[in-house]
C-alpha cells in the first residue's frame, strides 16, 4: 500500500507552509514532524529499514505533500532522489551506513548540483574535487539553488574530477564528473541561506560552499568520472518532480472549488464548468506522472522528461486561471493563489529545468 499522510501530519505541514511563507524559510516544526512521521523510508529498500516502494509511491506521496506545502514536497522529493541514488549505485557498506538513517528521518539528504555559470545541462562545473595522495579527496567550489541548504544532514555533491578530453556532449552532465556524499558536519561545508525567492519560499533553498572539505573516497558514490550516468538514472526511475506541480495544481483548484462554493457560485453552470475544465487538465497531468512512476512505456526516461514539461506548465496555467476566477480575492499581498502560483513556476526551474527537458527530448530524436 502507497504511503498517505496522516490527517494530523496534513494540517501541521499546512499551518508550517503558512508560517514558511511569511518568514520566508523553511517551518522547522513542520519538518520536524515530516521526519518523524516514517514518510521519509518509501525510497529506501526494506533490507535497510525503508518501506521498498517504487517510484510510483514516491510521486504519489508528493503530491500530497505538495497539495498543503510545495515547498516542504521540493524537499521531501530531494531526499527520496538522493535515497534511491544511493540504494542503487552505493556500495553495500554505504548502503548499510546511510540508507537506516536516512530511512528513519535520523538524516535529511539534498542534492548539490547547481552552480552559476555551470548552465542547467551541469556542464561547466567549477567545483573540483582533488584526490591526495592519502586516497582522500578534497572539495572546493560552491553550489546553488540547493534545497535544504542548513537543514539537510547529508549533501549528494555533484564535482569535476578530471577535465574531459572533448567537448561535452549534449545531455545533462559531463565526463570527468564524479558524486560525493558530504555530510554536514563537514567542517569544509557552509550553507549559506541568502536567496529570497519568489517561490518555495519554505523549501530552504540556498547555497552551500565548499572549502577544502576533505573526504574519503568511500564517500564516493558511483563510478570516478561518470556521474553523467547516475544522473540519467534520476529520470530512468520514473520519480517526477512533476509531481511537486500536480499536489500545486490541486491545492489550486481546491481553492478555487471552495471560493465558488462560499459564493454561492456552484448554481451557475458556466462556473460548474469551468471548474470541471481545469480538473480535467488536472487529471491529464496527474496521469501523465502516474505513467512515468509506472515506468511502462518504452522509453521511461523520456516519459519522466514529459510529466515535468505537461505538468508544471499544466500547473501553471490552473494557478493562473484559478486567480483570475479569485478576482479581487486573490489579488491581496499574500493570498495563497499568488504564493501557489509562483510555487508552479519555480518547478520548471528545478533541475533539469523545463528548458534543458525539452532539449533532452529532442536530442533523443536525433541520437
Amino acid at each position: 500500500m502507497s504511503p498517505r499522510l496522516t490527517p494530523a501530519l496534513r494540517a501541521l505541514l499546512r499551518e508550517g507552509a503558512e508560517r514558511a511563507e511569511e518568514a520566508g524559510e523553511v517551518d522547522h516544526e513542520a519538518l520536524t514532524a515530516l521526519r518523524t512521521s516514517g514518510l521519509l523510508a518509501t525510497a529506501v529498500p526494506t533490507g535497510h529499514g525503508g518501506a521498498g516502494q517504487d517510484a510510483a509511491a514516491v510521486n504519489a506521496l508528493v503530491e500530497q505533500i505538495a497539495a498543503v506545502s510545495p515547498s516542504m514536497a521540493i524537499i521531501a522529493f530531494q531526499h527520496f532522489a538522493v535515497s534511491a541514488r544511493i540504494a542503487d549505485w552505493g556500495t553495500a557498506r554505504q548502503q548499510a551506513r546511510w540508507l537506516p538513517r536516512l530511512a528513519d528521518g535520523t538524516w535529511l539528504a539534498a542534492s548539490a548540483w547547481s552552480e552559476s555559470g555551470a548552465g542547467a545541462a551541469k556542464q561547466n562545473l567549477s567545483t573540483t574535487a582533488e584526490r591526495r595522495t592519502d586516497g582522500t579527496w578534497v572539495l572546493n567550489g560552491s553550489k546553488a539553488f540547493t534545497t535544504g541548504a542548513g537543514v539537510a544532514d547529508l549533501y549528494l555533491v555533484l564535482v569535476r574530477t578530471a577535465r574531459p578530453d572533448a567537448a561535452p556532449a549534449s545531455g545533462y552532465g559531463a565526463p570527468g564528473q564524479t558524486f560525493f556524499l558530504v555530510g554536514a558536519d563537514n567542517p569544509g561545508l557552509v550553507p549559506e541561506l541568502g536567496l529570497d525567492l519568489a517561490g518555495m519560499r519554505g523549501s530552504a533553498t540556498g547555497l552551500v560552499s565548499l572549502d577544502g572539505a576533505v573526504v574519503a573516497d568511500t564517500d564516493r558514490l558511483g563510478p570516478e568520472g561518470q556521474a553523467a550516468a547516475v544522473i540519467a538514472s534520476v529520470r530512468e526511475s520514473g520519480a517526477s518532480l512533476g509531481a511537486v506541480s500536480v499536489g500545486t495544481a490541486q491545492a489550486a483548484l481546491d481553492l478555487a472549488v471552495a471560493h465558488a462554493h462560499d459564493r454561492g457560485l456552484m448554481d451557475l453552470p458556466a462556473v460548474r464548468h469551468r471548474l470541471v475544465g481545469l480538473a480535467t487538465r488536472l487529471e491529464a497531468a496527474r496521469a501523465v506522472v502516474e505513467r512515468a512512476g509506472a515506468r511502462t512505456s518504452a522509453d521511461p526516461g523520456l516519459t519522466t522528461l514529459h510529466s515535468k514539461l505537461h505538468a508544471t506548465e499544466a500547473a501553471e496555467e490552473i494557478c493562473l486561471d484559478v486567480a483570475r476566477m479569485l478576482g479581487s480575492a486573490g489579488y491581496r499581498d499574500g493570498a495563497r493563489i499568488g504564493r501557489l502560483l509562483a510555487d508552479a513556476r519555480g518547478v520548471s526551474l528545478m533541475g533539469p529545468t523545463n528548458d534543458l527537458c525539452r532539449e533532452l527530448v529532442a536530442v533523443s530524436w536525433t541520437g
